[in-house]
């Protein structure tokens, strides 16, 4: 009994081990938080939306780089300064760029991109029916019928 209650105990802890480390972590330190919690809070909205610019597909939020430790105090400034959440993120792509963004804008550019995947679709699915169409209305050699000198030839061979 005493040693079922280990083996339990043991597979307890194992599985609280893996499911901390699949969790997602959070890179942000002690001494950035903010004491205002409420401001605290729109700015860890804020930064799961923008892009470690060191680490590519990670958040500045989980990102351990310095230049995302650098735009999480910046994003905090921002705050504290009483700017908007939209304000905070237009300074940030204003002075990095839209790539700062882990989720673009559909607007712009960008609405071309956004657009060329479907248009693309669209376009193969119409030049596959039209292939489809025009090969299914083209008479077969059969049904076209052997040409005069085709005929001569044939007959021809058939002497033979």
């Amino acid at each position: 009994m005493m040693r079922g209650m280990q083996t339990l105990k043991a597979l307890v802890l194992a599985g609280a081990c893996v499911l901390g480390a699949a969790a997602p972590a959070l890179a942000v330190q002690p001494d950035e938080v903010l004491a205002d919690p409420a401001l605290e809070e729109r700015a860890r909205v804020i930064s799961k939306d923008l892009r470690c610019l060191v680490c590519r597909n990670e958040s500045i939020d989980e990102s351990n780089a310095q230049l995302a430790r650098d735009l999480r105090i910046l994003v905090r400034e921002r705050l504290v300064a009483g700017d908007s959440n939209v304000q905070v993120v237009d300074f940030v792509v204003d002075r990095y760029g839209e790539y700062v963004l882990l989720r673009p804008r559909t607007s712009g550019t960008n609405i071309l991109l956004y657009a060329a995947g479907p248009v693309m679709l669209l376009l193969a699915l119409g030049m596959g029916f039209a292939y489809t169409r025009r090969r299914s209305q083209a008479r077969s050699a059969t049904e076209r019928g052997l040409s005069a000198e085709e005929q001569a030839r044939l007959s021809e061979i058939l002497k033979e």
